[in-house]
């Protein structure tokens, strides 16, 4: 047993009042409450106390949009990231580095897409063209749908994410799916019970997704919906990951190099994520058309009209690195208009709750013992999510050792209460 004592904590949701101690056993929380009613839980033998010493205790966070390669689920952990829900990648790798994380506690727990859908020579070919991803299979037809979903979903995909994108936004024009066919790829998806993620990066691609029945829209598009745009996600339960970090990269307003260069970031980066953080503002086409500061607007209107809001980072992109981006994105959320303790729903128990992830993204009896545990009071200042004193992964510590302002972890002497 573990025993967490002195923490404020953050539940997924909100501060829980009279609660400042969590019981661990088993990888599971088994109890929370006041510390007094653990005299006798802590008598019987924790084989460990945490004392958060006035820190705030949350669930481990889920990164809702990322893509991951070798390397990155450790990286993603260190943060406090100890779910990835991946959104494009090479199905074979993904299998593998969701069976290694199965029984890697320093690993985050991963989700992932698999293949997207796309037309063939349409959006997300680039990565094939760069070597990032080995050839995949596209869709023509909607005749085809029912039998690409199957094979995603034969390979491992969890959710089907599917690419509406002529590359307006970006400037690089690409041939995009047909209205018909994303429909048909939604239903077939539907029928075996298997939400649907949609790119969309302009108001009218949203829209098709959202007409067609997409349950959640994988970043926040760059330009002006009509007003009741808002009004119609929130009736239908579309949600929305905004990925405001990687639209910044995109367009002009990055921060990759200064999340770089926090002294709470950088020691725990690789090389690689390094060189990612200071890439910089990413190239784009002639006639590109974006604009950061709508999607900013957006997002006040979406939080007004009661949409859902998961936050990603969208790490491996240009100016990203997995685990640290994601805290750059809530304090992106909270510019936007979101309060810290949305940005750390959004965070936390909301993607858990949308992608069926029963078992985590809250601090309650029963579920996953993944949590982090911050110096500070997040739901106050989003700045403190970086102020990391440990790291939980079903129980086990991935990030507790050898850190600056650690939490005081002790074994209980025999008959001692905390």
């Amino acid at each position: 047993m573990v025993l967490f004592t002195d923490v404020r904590v953050f539940d997924g949701v909100e501060v829980l009042q009279g609660v400042d101690a969590v019981l661990v056993a088993d990888g599971v929380i088994r109890a929370l409450g006041p510390r007094q009613a653990f005299r006798d839980s802590t008598e019987e033998g924790a084989e460990e106390v945490v004392r958060g010493r006035g820190g705030t205790l949350m669930p481990g966070l889920v990164d809702a949009h990322a893509h991951v390669f070798p390397g990155d689920l450790e990286q993603a952990a260190l943060f406090g990231v100890t779910t990835v829900l991946d959104m494009m990648a090479d199905p074979v790798q993904a299998s593998g580095l969701r069976e290694t994380a199965n029984v890697t506690p320093a690993m985050a727990d991963l989700r992932t897409a698999g293949t997207a859908a796309t037309v063939p020579g349409g959006y997300g070919w680039y990565l094939v063209e760069m070597g990032l991803l080995p050839p995949f299979p596209t869709i023509t037809d909607p005749g085809q749908a029912d039998a690409f979903v199957a094979d995603r979903l034969a390979e491992g995909s969890d959710y089907l994410k599917v690419l509406i994108d002529d590359g307006s936004t970006v400037g690089v024009p690409a041939p995009a799916i047909s209205a018909h066919t994303l429909r048909a790829l939604v239903a077939a998806a539907h029928d075996r019970g298997k939400l649907v993620v949609a790119h969309a990066l302009t108001a009218a691609s949203a829209r098709l997704a959202v007409a067609a029945g997409a349950d959640v829209l994988g970043h926040l598009f760059v330009d002006r919906p009509d007003p009741e745009f808002a009004e119609e996600l929130a009736e239908r339960g579309t949600a929305v990951i905004p990925t405001l970090a990687v639209l910044g990269e995109l367009f002009g307003r990055a921060g990759g190099r200064r999340v770089a260069a926090d002294p709470r970031v950088a020691p725990y980066l690789g090389e690689g994520a390094r060189r990612m953080l200071g890439m910089g503002p990413f190239p784009l086409g002639e006639g590109a058309r974006h604009d950061y500061e709508v999607a900013i607007r957006t997002l006040g209107e979406l939080r007004r009209s009661g949409v859902t809001v998961l936050a990603g980072s969208d790490a491996s992109n240009p100016g990203t690195a997995h685990g640290a981006t994601l805290h750059e994105e809530m304090a992106r959320l909270v510019g936007a208009g979101l309060t810290p303790s949305e940005a750390l729903t959004a965070a936390t128990a909301a993607p858990a709750g949308r992608f069926g992830l029963t078992d985590r993204g809250r601090i309650a009896p029963g579920l996953r013992a993944d949590l982090v545990l911050v110096d500070g009071d997040p739901t106050a200042d989003i700045g403190h999510t970086l102020d990391i004193l440990g790291v939980w992964r079903g129980g086990v510590p991935c990030r507790h050792t050898a850190m600056p302002g650690r939490p005081q972890t002790e074994r209980p002497a025999p008959g001692e209460a905390s």
